[in-house]
């Protein structure tokens, strides 16, 4: 071999080591990023597993107690004006069906809790596609004639809506009071008229339209937008007792 070969034999294996050193730089770049993917992978698996085998249980015991009969937590309606106290739930988790009216009695508490069913099926936080508002389905309007002017804090306090619901209650009631001693025990169109049903027609129609109804004997007809009747109302919350309501013009919620 020549002198002046050598150095270029040298320069040539120097090359090659260079070059084989840096495809094992990279190949150990790219096992190290197979790897920590795979590793990624893997737990990202195991997270999902974990999570899996950890709702199973908590579905089942859902499931299970989740509809079971127990009562909901309870607000205590505390308005000093209203005729007698009552636990009244708050939200369920559970939508109450439309065909399960609560059974009560035929006294106050049975008359506002079918009437409060009937319009929004006892939720107090609901507000409908015409914006009434609550378990009763007030209107702006007439919550500012009870002095209720905050519809979200209405919308929120239950007991503020029960309080609502009694005060119209007693405002109708002394509106309509000659009516009252008028056409109770009469019939109207195949329905027999009493006192509870002239002040849910009330809520439903307002005084105005109960009178208009009752002194036209039938005739002068009302339905809302869903295309509920006076009459339907009167027939509906017929015979319960709701004397211990106190007419009162100036009745406002507190």
């Amino acid at each position: 071999m020549l002198p002046v070969q050598i150095p270029i034999l040298k320069r040539i294996q120097n090359v090659e080591n260079k070059v084989f050193n840096k495809i094992c730089i990279f190949a150990k770049i790219l096992w190290l990023g197979i790897c920590k993917r795979y590793e990624a992978i893997k737990i990202i698996y195991m997270r999902k597993k974990i999570i899996k085998f950890s709702v199973l249980p908590l579905l089942a015991t859902f499931l299970l107690f989740g509809f079971s009969g127990k009562k909901d937590v309870s607000y205590k309606i505390l308005a000093a004006d209203l005729p007698e106290f009552y636990f009244v739930p708050v939200k369920s988790m559970v939508k109450p069906s439309a065909k399960t009216a609560p059974r009560l009695n035929k006294n106050y508490i049975g008359f506002r809790e079918a009437v409060g069913f009937k319009e929004s099926q006892g939720r107090y936080w609901i507000v409908n596609q015409f914006g009434y508002i609550g378990k009763y389905q007030f209107g702006k309007g007439t919550l500012k004639m009870l002095g209720i002017y905050n519809t979200e804090k209405f919308r929120n306090s239950p007991e503020l809506q029960e309080a609502a619901f009694y005060a119209n209650a007693s405002r109708n009631k002394w509106i309509l009071r000659r009516e009252i001693k008028k056409y109770v025990g009469t019939t109207i169109n195949g329905v027999k008229i009493t006192e509870s049903g002239i002040l849910a027609a009330a809520h439903l129609a307002g005084p105005g339209g109960v009178k208009s109804y009752l002194r036209s004997g039938g005739r002068n007809y009302f339905s809302d937008a869903f295309g509920t009747t006076i009459s339907s109302y009167l027939k509906k919350f017929q015979g319960y007792n709701t004397s211990n309501i106190v007419p009162n013009r100036l009745a406002k919620a507190h």
